[in-house]
C-alpha cells in the first residue's frame, strides 16, 4: 500500500536581497495511511509552505512530494483530499446549509440530504439555516469540517483545527478528528495545540527552519521522563550522597527533593533516605511531554546531531529560514 504522504529531500527556495532562502530544506516525511499525523514547528518553520506544496498550490524548487501515491498537484488527487485552513473564509450572508450546497456543487454533488447529514454530524443541524455571520468561531470550524467531508476524502489536511476555541468546541472537534481515523481516513494536522497532538496523534514530525528535527511515534519520542522523590528530616550528608551526574538534588531546611531519570529505580534513593532517618513524602513519576520534546527540538541546534527518531526513515536535516508566504 502506498504511503499517504511522502517527501524526499523537498526544498522550496525564495530569492531575497541577502540571497536564496530555503524555506523548506531537504524535508523528508512519511505518513502512513489511516493515521493521525502531527506536523509541528514554531512560527516560520515552513509548515504552511510544505502544506501548500502537498496540496499542489505551489511547487517545490527541488525534491519530490507524493500524495496518495501520486505526485503532489496531480488533478486526480484533488478528488480524494480536503483541506481546512486555519482561518476559513465564508460568504457571511449565506447560511451553513447554503455554504454546504455551494461547496458540494464544486464537486458535482447535488445531494441536499448529504449536506444536512454532514451538518448534523458536526452538531450544526439546528443552526444550518442561520447566516454564517451569526456563527461563533467554533461553529465556523465545525461547518469547515463538514465541508471538508463532502467528497468523502481519504486524506484531510487540517491547519490549527482547534485553535482559539472554547473548551467544549475544542473537545467536540478533537473527538470528530478521532472519528475520522476510525473510518480509515488519514489526517495530517498542523497545530500549536501540543496537548491535543499528544492526545490524538499516532506520529509526529517537528520541523525547525524548514528541516526535520524530530520524527517518529509518540511513544518512542517521549521516552526519558523523570521521577521526583520528596522527603523530610534529611541531613546535608544524605543529600550529598544522592548526587550524581544524572540526579538533581535540592535541599532546604531538612526537606530534600531528588529528581532522577525514569530509567533509574527510585528504590535505592528511598532506601538511602530511610536508612538515614529521612521520611518519604512522595514519589512522583513525571512522563515526558510533547511540549518538553518540542522545546528541546527547536531550541537546540540539531543540524549536526541527526535527530530523526523512531521508525520513520526521514532524514534529519533540521533547520529552516523564516517562512515566506507565497
Amino acid at each position: 500500500m502506498s504511503l499517504a504522504i511522502e517527501t524526499k529531500d523537498l526544498v522550496k527556495s525564495y530569492k531575497s536581497k541577502s540571497g536564496t532562502i530555503n524555506v523548506v530544506d531537504k524535508l523528508n516525511l512519511q505518513v502512513e495511511p489511516g493515521e493521525i499525523f502531527g506536523f509541528l514547528g514554531p512560527n516560520g518553520a515552513g509548515k504552511t509552505t510544505t502544506i501548500k506544496i502537498l496540496l499542489g498550490v505551489i511547487y517545490q524548487t527541488s525534491g519530490d512530494a507524493y500524495v496518495l501515491g501520486k505526485e503532489a498537484g496531480d488533478i486526480e488527487i484533488h478528488k480524494q483530499i480536503s483541506y481546512l485552513p486555519e482561518k476559513p473564509y465564508y460568504y457571511e450572508h449565506m447560511t451553513g446549509f447554503e455554504i454546504m450546497q455551494f461547496y458540494a456543487s464544486l464537486f458535482g454533488i447535488h445531494d441536499k440530504d448529504k449536506c444536512k447529514s454532514l451538518l448534523d454530524r458536526v452538531n450544526l443541524g439546528n443552526d444550518m439555516n442561520r447566516p454564517i455571520s451569526q456563527y461563533s468561531k467554533g461553529m465556523q470550524q465545525r461547518v469547515g469540517l463538514a465541508q471538508s467531508l463532502l467528497n468523502d476524502p481519504q486524506l484531510l489536511f487540517l491547519d490549527e483545527p482547534t485553535g482559539g476555541l472554547d473548551p467544549i468546541a475544542h473537545i467536540e472537534i478533537r473527538d470528530l478528528i478521532l472519528q475520522f481515523r476510525d473510518e480509515g481516513k488519514t489526517v495530517f494536522i498542523s497545530s500549536h495545540e501540543l496537548s491535543d497532538v499528544e492526545r490524538i496523534c499516532d506520529r509526529v514530525a517537528i520541523i525547525n527552519k524548514g528541516e526535520v528535527v524530530a520524527q517518529g511515534r509518540l511513544e518512542e519520542l517521549l521516552v526519558g521522563g523523570r521521577i521526583e522523590i520528596t522527603a523530610n528530616n534529611c541531613t546535608d550528608a544524605t543529600a550529598s550522597s544522592l548526587r550524581d551526574d544524572d540526579t538533581l538534588v535540592s535541599m532546604n531546611h531538612g526537606r530534600v527533593i531528588v529528581d532522577i531519570p525514569d530509567s533509574h529505580s527510585p528504590n535505592e534513593v528511598v532506601k538511602t533516605i530511610q536508612g538515614a532517618g529521612g521520611e518519604i513524602v512522595s514519589v512522583i513519576p513525571r512522563r515526558k511531554r510533547l511540549e518538553d520534546l518540542f522545546l528541546e527540538a527547536v531550541t537546540v541546534d540539531n543540524r549536526a546531531k541527526g535527530r530523526t527518531i523512531g521508525t520513520m526513515t526521514g532524514k534529519d536535516d533540521g533547520t529552516e529560514a523564516d517562512e515566506v508566504t507565497a
